[in-house]
């Protein structure tokens, strides 16, 4: 059953046109974007069955393209639409952090990451360069990995970070099993990295780990 197809203003559509997009659930947002069901199951029957099966819109997000095209009535073109609207997300809040001052506190700072790198089905491992007012001057996913992690060289940070004239660096990198917690592989490279950018007198304020809904913080666990 397609959006279309449902009586006027009992469809999710409809109500995000009359209310506002906040007062839509998650599923209903969800079948919105599906547009179409399939056989005997409607478009909001279908969103309600990937949350569950997802664990989430999180799960979602991470949900590589093959366990999703295994999912009933999931074809190319949902998949498509699906990854489109997460990467939208994902660059409008790039865009937003290298626009400015918008990453003046460690919160907005995690809720930037978050959707930078929460929908990752892969290691991304990110740096983010701000000048002495601790401005973003670039952000940049300098490294890739598989789902088990990603090859860092403290070398390639230094020539970015000398690059961008940067006075002070965050690290941020995701964990796709959505444990935030640091490996002591986690633990080596930040060290190696401090060390490295600390003969160029360049600060490292935080190392930020995201996981499923939560970040781990090097700063704030006296790690740095």
């Amino acid at each position: 059953m397609s959006i279309a197809s449902w009586m006027p203003g009992e469809g999710p559509r409809d109500k995000l046109l009359e209310r506002g997009a906040t007062a839509l659930s998650d599923a209903e947002l969800l079948a919105v974007l599906l547009h179409t069901g399939y056989r005997d199951c409607s478009a909001l029957d279908m969103a309600r069955n990937l949350l569950l099966e997802f664990r989430g819109i999180s799960g979602l997000m991470r949900a590589p393209q093959d366990s999703l095209l295994g999912c009933p009535g999931i074809g190319p073109a949902k998949y498509a639409r699906l990854r489109a609207a997460i990467e939208l997300v994902c660059r409008q809040a790039l865009q937003t952090a290298s626009a400015g001052d918008v990453l003046s506190s460690p919160a907005a700072t995690r809720l930037f990451l978050q959707y930078h790198l929460g929908s990752r089905d892969r290691e991304v491992f990110t740096c983010v360069f701000l000048d002495s007012q601790h401005r973003v001057q670039r952000c940049e996913d300098l490294f890739f990995g598989t789902l088990d992690g990603a090859a860092v060289y403290p070398r390639e940070v230094a020539v970015r970070a000398l690059q961008y004239g940067a006075a002070a660096v965050i690290f941020a990198h995701n964990h796709p099993s959505g444990v935030a917690e640091p490996s002591s592989a986690d633990r080596r490279i930040t060290e190696r990295l401090c060390a490295a950018l600390a003969l160029l007198d360049i600060r490292v304020l935080d190392h930020i780990i995201v996981g499923s809904g939560r970040e781990y913080s090097f700063a704030e666990e006296g790690l740095l």
